[in-house]
């Protein structure tokens, strides 16, 4: 009964989300996936760090996708996007926590920046 008032709850949370709001919610998933991930390979449990991992693939190709084009600076999120895609999957199969440190780092720097670039948008919107 809590897991489904929950699953509602979050559920509701993404359908009435903005982009932007959206983006934050994946930048903090791929780090809730990260910390699984580093967790499993502690505890030797490969199975669950090879999913905690394809999640945060997943969620680096949802970002790759939602970039525009139109803007220069999307070519720049794609390189980092795809770099921190490729650490992910040689962290995944070599199980290396360092790479999935090197990939948490670069997201908490992407999360940071837009938290505080949604900040300024609010305060100027």
């Amino acid at each position: 009964m809590l897991q489904n008032a929950a699953q509602t709850y979050q559920s509701n949370q993404v359908a009435t989300a903005t982009p932007a709001d959206l983006t934050l919610m994946l930048y903090n998933g791929a780090l809730k996936f990260i910390k699984q991930a580093k967790v499993a390979i502690e505890e030797k449990n490969m199975v669950r760090a090879h999913e905690a991992s394809l999640k945060i693939q997943n969620i680096l190709y949802e970002l790759m996708s939602t970039l525009n084009s139109e803007y220069d600076i999307s070519k720049d999120f794609a390189k980092l996007y795809e770099f921190m895609l490729q650490r992910t999957i040689e962290a995944n199969v070599q199980k290396d926590i360092l790479l999935l440190s090197e990939v948490e780092d670069l997201f908490v720097q992407f999360r940071d920046t837009w938290k505080e670039a949604m900040q300024l948008a609010r305060k100027q919107g």
